[in-house]
């Protein structure tokens, strides 16, 4: 059995492609855009150099923050979760809840459906509470893995995991459901042989 949604209605496109450097200090988010059945998703709105960088492409879409649906949070690191707020009028979900305004609804992301097409799925590893994304697109399953991967490369043992046989078993169910990989923090993959497990 696969995690995959069933639907393959969802389009997608990346905002900003984000970067991590490897002594620092400069971090950015890869934020992207999805939509499905009437809804507008950001995928994790954490740190860009300016709003803009978020803003500004979803502008060229036609849309502003007040058209945004959704929002979802593959953790709760704040170079994931910065500009979060950009959106004030978005359902914002996260591994156990639903949140909007001063309200929130308690629920497990474990194989949550926002719409045939986007399901929601737990992969603890990088922290204890990441979630994927799954996007059954026209073309294939696109994974919205936050930093399960950084970028391509990896890291291949990330060293902020807390629990590295964890991370390794939520890649491997990542890359048995998709055809694609968003990762945190630089552009898509397509995920081969050479992949960091």
């Amino acid at each position: 059995m696969t995690d995959a949604p069933l639907g393959r209605s969802a389009a997608f496109k990346v905002l900003t492609t984000g970067y991590v450097g490897s002594t620092g200090p400069g971090v950015a988010a890869t934020v992207s855009y999805l939509t499905d059945a009437g809804r507008h998703l950001i995928f994790d709105p954490g740190m860009v150099a300016s709003p803009e960088a978020i803003l500004a492409p979803l502008a060229a879409l036609g849309l502003g923050p007040e058209d945004v649906t959704d929002v979802v949070l593959s953790h709760h690191h704040p170079d994931n979760t910065m500009n979060v707020g950009l959106f004030p009028r978005a359902l914002v979900h996260d591994h156990k809840v639903e949140y909007r305004g001063d309200q929130w609804k308690n629920r497990d992301a474990e194989g949550y459906e926002l719409t045939p097409s986007l399901r929601l799925i737990r992969t603890p590893g990088h922290s204890p509470e990441d979630i994927t994304l799954l996007a059954g697109t026209p073309t294939g399953v696109v994974a919205f893995a936050g930093d399960l991967w950084w970028h391509s490369a990896g890291p291949a043992d990330d060293p902020v995991a807390p629990d590295r046989d964890q991370l390794r078993a939520s890649r491997e169910r990542v890359l048995a459901a998709a055809t694609l990989i968003v990762p945190g923090h630089g552009a898509p993959f397509t995920p081969d042989a050479t992949t960091p497990r």
